[in-house]
């Protein structure tokens, strides 16, 4: 019969496998939550890119305005007027669009205003989740 001499046996530390289990687990935990927060913040980024758009195309057709009296009939060539460009190319909205897949620019009947039709992907400071509309008095 063999005998066990506890003095003799030499203590090895090692990691027990319920231990292992949760160090796994908040990994997975952390991992998880740090893709969302980049979801997150991908979103904001392509909706502060979508607002910079509009604002940009806004100040563009002002110029075009003060210049000719009127608003450009069309602006998918850029925004021009004689041989001042205003904007070369118009932008085009970051990927992946909630709803519309460009910006969509309309003169009103009197030429004396349009709209800019955009979509946010989120809640930017006041505007809410979903179809917006710029005007050459506001953005909202």
């Amino acid at each position: 019969m063999l005998k066990y001499n506890y003095k003799n046996m030499k203590h090895k530390k090692a990691f027990t496998l319920i231990e292992l289990l949760v160090v796994i687990a908040i990994i997975g935990i952390l991992g998880t939550l740090s893709i969302i927060a980049l979801n997150n913040a991908r979103a904001k980024s392509r909706d502060a890119k979508r607002i910079a758009d509009v604002k940009q195309m806004q100040t563009a057709l002002e110029l075009y305005f003060n210049d000719a009296q009127a608003y450009p009939a069309s602006i998918t060539d850029g925004i021009t007027y004689s041989d001042t460009a205003y904007m070369q190319v118009v932008p085009t909205p970051p990927q992946p669009p909630s709803a519309i897949l460009v910006y969509t620019y309309a003169i009103n009947s009197d030429d004396d205003s349009y709209t800019i039709q955009y979509t946010l992907e989120g809640t930017v400071g006041s505007l809410e989740k979903g179809i917006h509309t710029a005007t050459n008095a506001s953005i909202k």
